[in-house]
């Protein structure tokens, strides 16, 4: 479809953690659609969060909205202490907790300028392949969080269906999409 290109990925998750630590922004669509106000893991667009200028990247270039408007952090469940003021889980992203000060610098792009995050706690029961992922990308740099934000542009619902993704994905200058286990290109 319109210049698509697409392959199939022996470990996707392995293979779209190494392109997220390149810098790559990545539109992610997998399993079964969540419910509610949030992408959480299986219709999202994923970035590094080690890189502060993302965030604008994002906003600009394929959100499409207002440049103050923040993300939030996907965290392995077992690691969130070491980055958040919070116990516990928070897997629909219910939360706003403050980023540890020694972590600020760690995770910019998902940090809000008053220095709280919205968070996703992933486990491995909950969600497998976006735990996996996050584990992929941890094992590369150490770092157990993503930036996690709703895969759409502004005034459209959440994509829904893999042509919708294809779609959103072809109408902005996200890097990557990553469907199933085929990771996509222009």
């Amino acid at each position: 479809r319109g210049g698509l290109r697409s392959r199939r990925a022996d470990d996707v998750e392995g293979e779209t953690a190494k392109l997220l630590s390149e810098g790559a922004v990545i539109g992610w669509f997998q399993g079964r659609m969540e419910w509610g106000p949030r992408a959480l893991g299986n219709r999202s667009i994923l970035a590094d969060p080690r890189r502060a200028d993302v965030k604008n990247a994002i906003n600009r270039k394929i959100k499409f909205r207002e440049p103050y408007r923040p993300f939030a952090p996907s965290v392995q469940v077992e690691h969130v202490e070491d980055y958040f003021q919070f116990k516990g889980a928070s897997p629909y992203m219910t939360f706003v907790c403050r980023v540890r000060d020694d972590r600020k610098a760690d995770i910019p792009a998902a940090t809000h300028v008053d220095g709280t995050a919205r968070i996703q706690t992933v486990s491995r029961e909950h969600n497998p392949g976006f735990w996996r992922l996050l584990d992929e990308f941890r094992a590369l740099t150490g770092l157990p969080v993503l930036l996690n934000t709703s895969f759409n542009v502004k005034g459209e619902p959440i994509v829904c269906s893999p042509d919708d993704a294809v779609s959103c994905f072809l109408k902005t200058e996200l890097d990557y999409l990553v469907l199933g286990n085929h990771i996509c290109t222009r």
